[in-house]
């Protein structure tokens, strides 16, 4: 097996271009995993960490937030928790210290698995993967396209994760999930939610429930329906909105839990999570803070 290590962006592009069988990695947590259980023995390593120009985030001009593909979760809990709350949530549940001091959201997304935490606040908030390739350059795609299967993403061969573009929250997020222990553990499921109430709108994300991450269109567009915003949340509302929630899920029985479980979970996380969202908006205290 060949190991790549490029030092620039532009030597990484032209290896992929070279050599599209290798895998990149990216804090590599999840390939070291594969690799020492003998689960996967790709053709080559393309090792991603040394590249600067993946290491840093911006402010864009249109306000959105541009964070590199080899930005850690450590740094995105420190330097981005109070723009991005519901990413920063999950990426708390990562693992341990030291994985969260290497692992990132690109390699994450570049993974694809189903139970990656990053994935439903991504979908949630209507993030955009920036992709690139030597031979055709940059490609945006939004986070609801980008999941195709299990651990099979939008990506071509030749192209390679830039970074991911996400808005500031306009409200409250929450993000939750279930384990069989408390910490260090890959989820059962899990579910992701974001308030957007300049638009009247909730985003939600799924994961570990389904083939790939994915939204629960249905329920969301309940929420747009029969949501009130100027007044208490309705019992009833909430009820429909776990049961919707619920229903988006394709989950299957494996060592982890049954499908029952997991559509039984993302209904009552569902709930919870719009009742933790809906009590901070309706107390301003999401005002106070991002003030």
């Amino acid at each position: 097996m060949d190991f790549l290590r490029p030092a620039t962006w532009a030597e990484a592009l032209a290896a992929k271009a070279d050599r599209p069988e290798v895998v990149p990695i990216q804090g590599g947590t999840d390939m070291m995993v594969e690799l020492n259980f003998d689960v996967r023995r790709p053709p080559g390593l393309l090792d991603l960490n040394r590249i600067t120009e993946l290491a840093g985030w911006s402010s864009e001009p249109d306000g959105r937030l541009r964070v590199g593909a080899g930005v850690s979760y450590a740094r995105l809990i420190a330097e981005l928790g109070d723009r991005l709350p519901g990413l920063a949530q999950a990426s708390r549940t990562v693992g341990s210290p030291q994985i969260r001091n290497r692992g990132t959201v690109g390699g994450n997304l570049g993974a694809a698995s189903p139970a990656g935490d990053s994935h439903p606040p991504l979908l949630a908030t209507g993030a955009v993967v920036e992709v690139e390739s030597a031979g055709r350059g940059v490609r945006m795609i939004p986070a609801a396209d980008f999941y195709l299967g299990v651990k099979r993403s939008a990506l071509e061969p030749d192209e390679l994760i830039r970074a991911f573009w996400m808005s500031p929250a306009s409200g409250p997020q929450y993000f939750s999930k279930v384990g069989t222990r408390n910490a260090m553990v890959i989820a059962v499921c899990s579910f992701a939610i974001a308030l957007h109430p300049g638009e009247r709108r909730v985003g939600t994300g799924i994961g570990s429930a389904a083939p790939t991450p994915r939204r629960a269109v249905a329920a969301e567009e309940f929420l747009a329906a029969e949501l009130d915003w100027e007044s208490r949340l309705d019992p009833e509302v909430l009820r429909r909105f776990g049961e919707l929630a619920s229903e988006a899920a394709s989950p299957i029985d494996d060592v982890r839990g049954t499908a029952g479980y997991r559509r039984h979970a993302i209904a009552v996380m569902a709930r919870r999570t719009l009742t933790w969202a809906w009590n901070e908006f309706r107390s301003g205290h999401f005002e106070r803070r991002a003030g």
